[in-house]
């Protein structure tokens, strides 16, 4: 894997946009692999129903073992895996070491 870099590619996106559309592309390709269903972005995973309590911790490993970052305490909310926006995000912020 390269090292991000503050140069832009063609669309014009830094390597945090890179990073983010990077973290989102893999979020959703395992989201539609599992569940068979197209997936947005924003979509509510539970209130759809694509993502059960059992499903969410397999989602769980999926993201600490995909990303490498380890989530716990407070960051283990339902509400940071609602979407593949929101579970970009807490990647984002683990990999960061920013706290809200």
């Amino acid at each position: 894997m390269s090292t991000p870099t503050t140069q832009q590619d063609a669309t014009g996106q830094g390597a945090a946009g890179q990073d983010t559309a990077a973290i989102r592309e893999t979020l959703t390709a395992f989201l539609e692999q599992r569940t068979k269903t197209e997936v947005t972005a924003d979509v509510d995973l539970f209130s759809t129903g694509l993502v059960t309590s059992l499903f969410a911790m397999e989602l769980l490993v999926h993201v600490e073992r995909s990303f490498g970052v380890q989530v716990g305490g407070p960051d283990l909310t339902l509400d940071n895996f609602r979407s593949v926006d929101a579970m970009t995000a807490l990647v984002l912020r683990l990999r960061d070491g920013v706290d809200e």
